[in-house]
């Protein structure tokens, strides 16, 4: 497993530096959330085309430089308090990389008229499994006790920051969560044709 905020992708960050960069923008990403009315948002875990390089779940590079304004995403929906950067090798990705459920749930965020800065998005196993075979640019399933690992820091995230509700993004999400006392609503994963579900579903606990 590969932990974005204190190790270095020695083939594919941009430095020494990219872990700090990506502590930095996690720290205030959730700075800026704290003591809101908080819904949490838990999928299973980091990939390697989202929180990989931004260090922060659900979110890909692309939002973060402002690739995706089309998609009426900016970078000022995760943070404003610093500027964003990101922590890949331009020559992997001139772009940055791009994740399709952190373009999904973003963009649900801003066409539902819901306040991003009212969500944490998060993995219940909050570090980035990957296939040893096929190196970092790769994801795979997290081991049932690699996710027991994770619900400790979800836990602690939840005590920190105040969250009120937590909602499972996906099946492996909803499993991943039973017997441990946190009580959480499920919606559709939007991968493999569920965007249409997952949008609905979300909708109807938000009453949007």
């Amino acid at each position: 497993m590969f932990n974005p905020w204190f190790e270095s992708d020695s083939e594919n960050d941009i430095g020494i530096k990219a872990p700090k960069i990506r502590k930095k923008q996690l720290e205030q990403y959730l700075k800026e959330r704290i003591g809101n009315n908080l819904t949490l948002l838990l999928a299973e875990a980091i990939g390697y085309q989202g929180g990989h390089f931004t260090g922060i779940p659900m979110t890909s590079e692309r939002i973060l430089l402002g690739k995706l304004k089309h998609k009426s995403l900016y970078p000022e929906l995760v943070f404003t308090g610093i500027t964003p950067q990101r922590t890949s090798k331009v020559s992997i990705k001139p772009e940055g990389f791009t994740e399709p459920t952190a373009t999904v749930v973003w963009g649900y965020l801003v066409d539902s008229g819901l306040d991003p800065n009212n969500f944490i998005l998060w993995n219940a196993f909050p570090w980035h499994p990957y296939k040893p075979d096929k190196g970092m640019l790769s994801n795979r399933t997290p081991s049932e006790k690699e996710v027991i690992m994770g619900l400790e820091v979800l836990k602690s995230l939840i005590s920190v920051t105040g969250v009120q509700q937590v909602i499972a993004v996906g099946e492996k999400s909803k499993k991943q969560l039973q017997g441990t006392g946190i009580n959480a609503k499920a919606v559709r994963h939007p991968a493999n044709g569920g965007v249409p579900k997952f949008r609905e579903q979300l909708s109807a606990i938000f009453g949007v």
